[in-house]
């Protein structure tokens, strides 16, 4: 797999060397979007294999906070192409990225849970003669980075993780976390577990990985909405890390591309003989048992949250766009299709690694691409 994607970087810095010239060839040379990013050469490194079609004018699209690092490398890269476009995302999580949806106030939603029946029935109010569908674009591992004086690497399990978020462990030096860690220096220090305050589709995902894999320790259903009594909360991915990076003996759950800067993250133990690091290749692996569940053109994944192989991260999420199946805006349509092909492509799946991010198996995104062909 490993040998797979470099194979597949190979393919995208062949891509990069695709000239300005190419790019205006491809796209036009229609310079009115406004977004600045039209004199990046950088940016428009892609830009021979980005089909912009007859895509123009604003495209405003919300939600998960989770994707906001792979949407800006998808971003600088298609404006750069398409220069009569001006792509707007904004991260506010994936409870409010659905409700704008479903309000029609949006092109996309980015959401890390797959929409329920009645968010479903409340599309067909804006899709016209059709109805929100979920398209998995985007994986990655639920880092849980932490901020122990004197600790380098830490090992959790599921229900230590559990009782950790749940407040029933308060101290770093718990007889539960030493023995998880025999060889830690372990501080008698409190411990400042924070969780979103927003709903979140990364806190639905965390939540579900606690539920199904200390079940007798994690007495709360899963969902967007944080449940538990206790702990100390923030907005968005971002504001959960920059609490950890700066709070002395603080736990929180973000994307790896959030994990920077110094911060460390946990290694979970599983059922496989080693504990697992969180890295997007782990992340792929378990990510690659995932099943489609969705009918008709929804393609809703259904995620293995206790896999016992080898080097399989538990904690993971799918970020999904969700679009009209049919009854898409004719104005927003040609720019979203465009937009959504691009990110689907191998080129645009090829830049997630590198931001820390994991891309889709072939045999999802293969799917994606089809249906994304279909949309009207």
């Amino acid at each position: 797999m490993k040998l797979q994607r470099k194979n597949r970087r190979a393919l995208a810095l062949g891509a990069l060397a695709v000239s300005g010239a190419l790019a205006l060839t491809a796209c036009g040379s229609d310079d009115t979007g406004g977004n600045g990013n039209g004199g990046d050469s950088t940016a428009s490194t892609q830009a021979g294999n980005i089909k912009c079609d007859d895509a123009k004018g604003q495209l405003q699209a919300s939600g998960s906070s989770a994707q906001k690092n792979a949407i800006d490398a998808w971003v600088k890269q298609y404006v750069a192409a398409c220069k009569s476009v001006q792509i707007n995302y904004n991260p506010t999580g994936s409870g409010a990225g659905i409700t704008a949806f479903t309000q029609g106030q949006t092109a996309f939603a980015g959401s890390d849970s797959a929409l329920k029946p009645d968010e479903i029935e409340a599309s067909k109010k804006v899709c016209s003669g059709g109805q929100g569908i979920d398209l998995p674009m985007v994986g990655g591992p639920i880092a849980v980075g932490f901020n122990v004086p004197g600790v380098d690497t830490l090992v959790l399990d599921a229900p230590t993780l559990a009782k950790i978020f749940d407040s029933q462990i308060k101290n770093w030096n718990d007889p539960a976390i030493a023995k998880l860690n025999p060889d830690a220096k372990l501080p008698d220090l409190k411990i400042q577990a924070f969780h979103r305050s927003d709903e979140s589709g990364t806190t639905d995902n965390f939540t579900k990985y606690l539920k199904a894999a200390a079940p007798k320790d994690w007495k709360y259903e899963p969902g967007k909405s944080w449940e538990a009594e206790g702990g100390q909360s923030a907005q968005g991915s971002s504001g959960l890390a920059q609490q950890v990076k700066q709070t002395s003996g603080a736990i929180s759950y973000f994307e790896l591309s959030y994990a920077k800067d110094g911060i460390k993250t946990v290694d979970v133990k599983t059922e496989a003989a080693e504990p697992v690091k969180a890295t997007v290749e782990n992340a792929t692996a378990a990510i690659g048992a995932a099943k489609v569940v969705g009918t008709g053109k929804d393609l809703a994944l259904e995620l293995d949250y206790t896999p016992s192989a080898a080097g399989a991260y538990p904690i993971v999420l799918v970020t999904y766009e969700i679009v009209c199946d049919k009854g898409n805006k004719a104005e927003t349509l040609p720019t979203t299709k465009s937009f959504l092909n691009y990110i689907a492509s191998e080129d645009g799946q090829n830049l997630l690694a590198d931001a820390g991010y994991a891309p889709m198996p072939e045999e999802i995104i293969t799917k994606v691409r089809e249906t994304i062909s279909g949309l009207s």
